[in-house]
């Protein structure tokens, strides 16, 4: 998998954006602290989601970014395509020439990861993921639901016991 450092951090700050913008914009630099993530990094990362229309930039004393739509209107699919993220399995990026130019056994495998990933990415929203920490911040756990499927997985929090292992 390709899920580089780039879209990772593009939906962390996106995040930390929407649980903290709504009080006004939010400067880079706070992001930065807060998350740990270079502000040279982030400044041109926000210029691609700005581009994508993702965010909106405020001038000034007071100004910083906003989500620029509804929460519930923006994908994590959204948000690694604005940074030119790439999620793909396969060995030849999609073209098809993995095994001495031919296509190789298990491409269709990889092919449908792809779009399982990003059908996946594409259902979880800001809003999803801002509403699941502020549980799991009140609530010690959260259970993760994949909306297409009514798949569930478990998301230990700090407060569930771990069974011992002998």
């Amino acid at each position: 998998m390709r899920l580089t450092t780039k879209g990772r951090f593009a939906v962390t700050a996106m995040m930390d954006l929407a649980m903290r913008g709504e009080d006004g914009p939010v400067a880079l630099a706070s992001i930065s602290e807060r998350q740990k993530i270079s502000l040279s990094y982030l400044e041109q990362l926000f210029g691609k989601l700005r581009r994508h229309k993702l965010v909106d930039s405020v001038r000034g004393p007071g100004g910083g970014y906003c989500i620029a739509r509804p929460f519930e209107q923006v994908a994590v699919a959204d948000i690694i395509r604005a940074v030119d993220e790439q999620l793909d399995a396969t060995q030849c990026g999609g073209r098809e020439n993995c095994h001495d130019e031919h296509r190789c056994m298990t491409h269709d495998l990889w092919s449908t990861l792809n779009a399982k990933m990003f059908d996946y990415l594409a259902s979880v929203t800001l809003a999803d993921l801002v509403e699941r920490e502020r549980a799991k911040r009140g609530a010690g756990a959260v259970i993760l639901e994949d909306k297409r499927s009514g798949a569930q997985a478990r998301v230990r929090g700090s407060r569930d016991k771990v069974p011992a292992v002998a």
